[in-house]
């Protein structure tokens, strides 16, 4: 028997290498390549070696002008879970394919079979399990109170086994959990290997197009927090989203980070109680601390996330440090960004904190990707600094340069009409965000050019 054919295929980048070295020269990562089996390829009756899907040239692909191809609209299903069908850009697209990852325990296999539950009565489904059994998904539903009646359910791990038997229901919706335990007959690698990931992935992606079946496929984590196998397979998916959330938390955040039918960065926001998960339909209330009275160290911004404006309070502690180099600790918010911001404030704003700790938090565990925390990151720095609380009912945003100048961020008028919504009564903003209008309702707008009329402004407020 002839020896197999192998190669070696990093799990980041997902290139490949004829044998086995300790760097992977596509993407620098080290120990990163693992062995996979080659298909042999299908000889022709000449001898010749013929490409999969290529019979001839009538079969050969042309050339097509993009003018001349008629639009068409995506054809989206709501799956009754409104946070969710934020996220996934207003609802399920026939021949989609969604990659969902997340920590252990946060709620995915909970989301996917409440969404089931929700459009059972409408879409068909099919529910592959390779990691629990029937009776445990059942249990799982009636503890949900999800009506069980028009579901349907396989423990099954063979992508072959799945397809036929998908090929025979007909799903309109079909789910898998999780990929890392689908395997290939065609491969000897074991479950959740590189080669078997990436090949089951391949052809239930295949099966989705053909059919026009939206598929679900559930993704474990690593460590480092990305989804476990090939990072190949978060470019052969249509949609990448991450269930996020602190341990001890109720509250969960569902982000898109790849969307081709929807914005990128879109968020939906869940609370996890006894039945399940629950929308919440007003997250900015989560993300604001109910102080009795104003607090030093305390701002609060508007942050955009995908096409949503969210409040959220923005929390610093100074302290005086009793190390050679001071202590800057960031959650939610970028550490080299925090460093630079310090300069600023030091060189623009007379505030020196080069011998203090400086702790900065944003609140309710969300994470605050966009240069709009700037101004509200120094604030709160400044008042925890002088043990002073910002004025009562003020919100700020805006990115700040290193020459001390306030740049202005997208989408400036909807924050402030959010925060205006929330009874806010001031704003510190970027002159250029400010409307030709000082005011929006009862909220009263300051437009600043530079860092330190910002601090003018809210010791005058």
């Amino acid at each position: 028997m002839a020896k197999p054919k192998t190669a070696y295929v990093c799990s980041e980048c997902g290139g490949e290498h004829s044998k086995w070295q300790g760097q992977c020269a596509e993407c620098g990562v080290w120990n990163s390549l693992s062995e996979i089996v080659l298909e042999p390829a299908a000889k022709t009756a000449a001898g010749g070696v013929r490409r999969s899907g290529y019979a001839g040239p009538s079969d050969a692909p042309k050339v097509t002008r993009l003018a001349s191809i008629a639009e068409e609209a995506d054809r989206r299903s709501a799956t009754g879970i409104g946070e969710l069908d934020r996220v996934l850009g207003g609802g399920l697209v026939a021949g989609s394919v969604v990659l969902i990852g997340g920590d252990p325990g946060i709620g995915k296999s909970t989301l996917l079979l409440q969404m089931l539950g929700a459009i059972g009565g409408r879409m068909r489904s099919l529910y592959v399990t390779g990691e629990e059994s029937l009776a445990q998904v059942a249990a799982r539903g009636r503890r949900l109170d999800i009506e069980l009646d028009g579901l349907e359910a396989l423990a099954e791990t063979s992508v072959e086994r799945i397809l036929a038997e998908a090929a025979n229901s007909k799903p309109e919706v079909l789910i898998i959990d999780s990929i890392q335990t689908i395997w290939t007959e065609l491969l000897s690698a074991a479950p959740g290997s590189v080669s078997q990931v990436r090949e089951s992935a391949a052809r239930l992606v295949r099966f989705a197009k053909e059919s026009g079946t939206s598929v679900f496929l559930v993704g474990h984590v690593t460590k480092e927090g990305g989804i476990a196998g090939p990072r190949v397979l978060e470019h052969m998916v249509d949609a990448v989203l991450y269930f996020e959330g602190e341990s001890g938390s109720r509250f969960r955040i569902l982000r898109a980070f790849k969307n081709r039918f929807g914005a990128v960065n879109e968020l939906g926001v869940f609370a996890m109680s006894e039945k399940g998960l629950k929308e919440v339909p007003n997250p900015s209330a989560i993300f604001l601390s109910s102080h009795a009275q104003p607090t030093p160290g305390s701002a609060v911004m508007v942050t955009r996330e995908g096409t949503r404006p969210l409040l959220v309070e923005v929390q610093a502690l100074v302290d005086a440090s009793a190390l050679p180099n001071p202590r800057r600790v960031t959650l939610g918010l970028e550490q080299n960004r925090l460093a630079m911001l310090l300069a600023v404030l030091h060189r623009h704003g007379g505030a020196a904190v080069y011998d203090q700790d400086v702790f900065v938090n944003v609140v309710g565990g969300i994470r605050v990707q966009e240069t709009a925390a700037d101004l509200p990151v120094l604030l709160a720095v400044l008042s925890s600094f002088r043990d002073r609380a910002l004025p009562d009912k003020l919100v700020v945003f805006g990115e700040v340069g290193l020459s001390g100048e306030i740049r202005p961020v997208p989408n400036g008028e909807e924050r402030l009409r959010e925060a205006a919504t929330h009874g806010f009564r001031h704003a510190i903003v970027p002159k250029a965000n400010a409307p030709k209008k000082s005011r929006i309702g009862d909220l009263q707008i300051i437009g600043v050019d530079r860092l330190s009329d910002a601090l003018a402004a809210a010791a005058e407020i």
